[in-house]
C-alpha cells in the first residue's frame, strides 16, 4: 500500500532528522558507482562494506510489489540506485512503525542503526 505524497514526504523528513541521509552522485549514464554495477540498486550492510565499495546484495527487477529483503540486504546501512531512469521505493522500520521512502535514479541513502530496511520496489519512473 502506497502512502500519500505528503505523508511520504513527512516520513522522509522525519527519517532524515532521525538519522537517515540521502546523497547523490554526479549524474552519469550506465556506469558503476561504489561497486554497484548499472542497472542495480545495491545494499551495503555495514559502513565497512560501503567504504570498500563492496555491495552485499543487489536488486534490478522492476516489480509492482515490495520484494522482502534477504539476510544480505535487510538492515543495510547504505542503499544506492545506479539506475538512470527508474526510482526505487524502500520500506523500512523505525520505532516499530513502517515507513517508505523513494530513492531517485543515481541517488543513495544512509540509514543509521535505528532503522531497518526491509523491502524494495523498483518502478519505471525517473522521479520521486
Amino acid at each position: 500500500m502506497r502512502m500519500p505524497f505528503l505523508k511520504r514526504t513527512l516520513a522522509m523528513a522525519f527519517a532524515m532528522a532521525a538519522g537517515a541521509a540521502v546523497f547523490s552522485a554526479t549524474p552519469a549514464s550506465a556506469s558503476t558507482y561504489n561497486g554497484c554495477v548499472y542497472p542495480r540498486v545495491c545494499f551495503y550492510l555495514t559502513d565497512s562494506d560501503w567504504n570498500a565499495g563492496s555491495p552485499t546484495a543487489a536488486y534490478q527487477d522492476v516489480t509492482s510489489y515490495y520484494q522482502t529483503l534477504g539476510s544480505k540486504s535487510k538492515g543495510a546501512n547504505y542503499v544506492y540506485n545506479t539506475r538512470n531512469d527508474d526510482r526505487a521505493y524502500l520500506r523500512y522500520l523505525y520505532g516499530g512503525d513502517t515507513y517508505y521512502t523513494c530513492l531517485a535514479p543515481n541517488e543513495g541513502v544512509y540509514f543509521s542503526s535505528s532503522f531497518t530496511v526491509t523491502g524494495i520496489e523498483i518502478q519505471t519512473a525517473s522521479s520521486c
